[in-house]
């Protein structure tokens, strides 16, 4: 698996300084990490997931959650946990009949509703274990997540050694996260477990949905999760606790619940990049990505990188192309990033920049570096001459997805 292989020669040659490298989830742990990048959920009583893996039907799709929980009523869970068996049999009859290689298959997670439907799925789905990366635990709070690691742990222990580890992503979502009184005392218990069994943890997910509903809240399209006061005080204490340096976790950000809607305020994606980049024709793909209500979601991406958020948990095809192409890192991210880890010998406390427009402090950017550097591997390096919306240029047919 590899992020862009859609590309021809050609156009990976044009826009691509350092090509993304491919993976898969036998990878280090540090590389999977970033690259779950933007995570396409599906309900698990989708009955065509496989097919759709298989016929390539989702164009840059690389990591994927089938979904038991909140996408799947409570009179279906029966009906689903069926559906995704069926599914996953049928990806691994895929890979043995040919139809489908072991390098194509994107990253997939399952996102359970319970430590005992986590533990019985893994008896279920005991043969088709290898093809899975890990499980969401949802409402993750630090005594539910005792059992779902003790679990994942005694698995990962008595697992053959041949068959890749299996990670776990804890979704923080709950009302002792999001209450003030409580919120410090619940992060720093669920950062202590998460400590103790940080070799399966493979990020952070944030909730945004449901804690919204705590308070009868939902951003509009026209805003960012940010603009939302009590969730932005949230998610910066959030990444207070697991983006520090000293015991850092890969937090990934809230989902973009539009794909069409009604606007009220300005679009906000500046003409410049699109203009600069491909003209007239930057313009009217500007307007088509205004016109899909997809240019708030590109505001937010943003400010979760801004923020030292990588992922994002996607609901439409349509999504992946814009949050994919805003992980690849810049040129100029790039060459900053590379002098400051190569200057790291002692013999240099600032320098200017290459490109002559900002001064790097060795000590104060290295961690930062060291973030581009693992961002760099999996999304790649545009050349200097490109940004984003050189990716986002690149014909997609439309995706049939409901």
């Amino acid at each position: 698996m590899r992020y862009f292989d859609y590309l021809t020669p050609e156009q990976e040659s044009d826009i691509f300084h350092y090509l993304p490298a491919e993976f898969s989830n036998r990878d280090d742990k540090e590389l999977l990490a970033y690259a779950i990048g933007a995570a396409l959920y599906m309900p698990a009583i989708r009955s065509t997931i496989a097919e759709d893996i298989v016929n390539q039907k989702i164009r840059g799709l690389v990591s994927i959650v089938i979904d038991l929980e909140d996408a799947v009523g409570d009179n279906q869970v029966h009906f689903a946990e069926q559906t995704l068996c069926e599914t996953m049999y049928k990806l691994q009859a895929s890979i043995e009949n040919g139809r489908l290689h072991y390098n194509s298959l994107p990253l997939i997670f399952i996102r359970v509703r319970s430590a005992e439907q986590f533990s019985k799925l893994l008896v279920v789905l005991s043969e088709q274990l290898p093809l899975i990366t890990g499980f969401a635990f949802p409402k993750f709070t630090a005594a539910s997540g005792e059992a779902y690691f003790h679990i994942l742990d005694n698995y990962n222990q008595g697992k053959p050694t041949n068959a890749p580890i299996l990670y776990g992503m804890p979704i923080l979502e709950t009302t002792d996260v999001i209450y003030r009184e409580s919120r410090l005392s619940a992060l720093m218990d669920i950062q202590a477990l998460l400590t103790d069994y940080k070799k399966y943890v493979l990020n952070v997910r944030i909730g945004a949905t449901d804690f919204s509903s705590i308070f009868g809240l939902r951003r509009n399209p026209d805003m960012t999760i940010y603009d939302i006061g009590v969730i932005r005080d949230c998610v910066t204490d959030i990444i207070n606790i697991f983006g520090r340096a000293d015991n850092s976790f890969v937090i990934s950000g809230p989902v973009w619940e539009y794909f069409k809607s009604d606007r009220v305020l300005k679009p906000q994606l500046r003409e410049t990049p699109f203009e600069e980049m491909m003209g007239q024709d930057g313009l009217r793909l500007r307007m088509s990505y205004i016109d899909r209500y997809v240019d708030g979601l590109i505001r937010e991406v943003a400010y979760d990188k801004e923020n030292g958020i990588i992922g994002k948990t996607i609901i439409h095809p349509t999504h992946l192309q814009p949050v994919q192409s805003l992980y690849v890192v810049t040129h100029e991210e790039y060459i900053d990033a590379l002098s400051i880890i190569s200057n790291n010998q002692g013999d240099h406390g600032v320098m200017k920049s290459q490109y002559e427009n900002k001064m790097n402090e060795i000590k104060p950017h290295l961690n930062w570096s060291n973030r581009i550097m693992n961002r760099s591997k999996i999304f790649g390096v545009l050349h200097e001459k490109h940004n984003f919306t050189s990716l986002l240029a690149v014909k997609q047919p439309a995706e049939a997805f409901v």
